[in-house]
């Protein structure tokens, strides 16, 4: 099993010294959020791709591809109903798509709830209808990449469309393209009807990437979540893809929870 580590936990330190750091601390790579190559996500570039792909290349990590994609960005919704809104957001995914594969990495995860929520006077058929279009649309472009979207299921406390594996199987099924896949995340699976493991068995056929962290929010093994279950699930299943460390408590600070997480992690696989 490879272990990554997503990128924003250093998002204070130069891009470089950041991926200097994971590798130092034993990551084999990193999974990068678009805010922390340029302040406004939508003015992403080309150079941009270059230097994440050159920094990652210097410490000797590989670039498992973006995440948070649609995080700090203003104008772009997966359900609206302004087809000129979802049109600029189709037209994000492919440039987002096209960096990744400039940066040597092959997936996108797609999470960002506040820009996939119902709006008023919208119901999840509509809403499901259009991102479902949307996506069709976003991976017929990109089919020739070699990179592809994994769903990303949250939980129904973060948002209101796409809140369970269940209904990430379906979406990815209604898309129907190699370039979609399921996302599944251990946080996110903790409110899953029977838990997280149970989860991972009935929904590993799908899944292309996989997020660790805690119930608690921090990194794996910090709080209740049986990560020795865990991986040996993921064995079970013969998941093969990255496992990503992904916390938002950063205990006992950044650095420390990197350590922790990889060292969790090395454990219990």
């Amino acid at each position: 099993m490879k272990f990554a580590l997503c990128n924003e936990i250093f998002r204070n330190l130069p891009l470089e010294d950041a991926f200097q750091k994971i590798a130092d601390i034993g990551y084999e790579g990193v999974e990068v959020a678009p805010f922390t190559l340029q302040a406004n996500p939508r003015e992403l570039s080309q150079s941009d791709a270059e230097r994440c792909r050159t920094a990652a290349e210097k410490a000797g990590l590989e670039v498992v591809g973006l995440h948070w994609l649609m995080a700090e960005t203003e104008g772009l919704h997966l359900t609206h109903s302004d087809p000129d809104i979802l049109e600029v957001t189709r037209e994000y995914l492919i440039n987002l798509a096209q960096l990744t594969a400039r940066m040597n990495g092959t997936i996108l995860v797609l999470g960002s709830p506040q820009q996939r929520n119902l709006l008023p006077n919208t119901t999840y058929e509509q809403a499901f209808d259009r991102a479902v279009n949307l996506m069709k649309a976003v991976c017929h472009e990109i089919e020739d990449l070699g990179v592809a979207f994994a769903i990303e299921p949250l939980a129904r406390v973060e948002t209101d469309f796409l809140c369970s594996c269940a209904q990430g199987r379906d979406f990815v099924q209604a898309v129907n393209h190699p370039a979609c896949g399921l996302h599944l995340d251990v946080k996110a699976m903790t409110a899953e009807p029977d838990g997280v493991c149970p989860a991972i068995h009935e929904f590993y056929e799908d899944c292309i990437h996989f997020h660790a962290n805690d119930s608690n929010l921090r990194g794996p093994g910090q709080g209740e979540t049986n990560f020795t279950e865990v991986a040996r699930t993921l064995k079970e299943v013969n998941y093969n893809g990255w496992v990503s460390v992904e916390a938002f408590d950063y205990f006992p600070d950044e650095e420390g929870c990197a350590k922790i997480s990889l060292k969790n992690l090395k454990d219990c696989f």
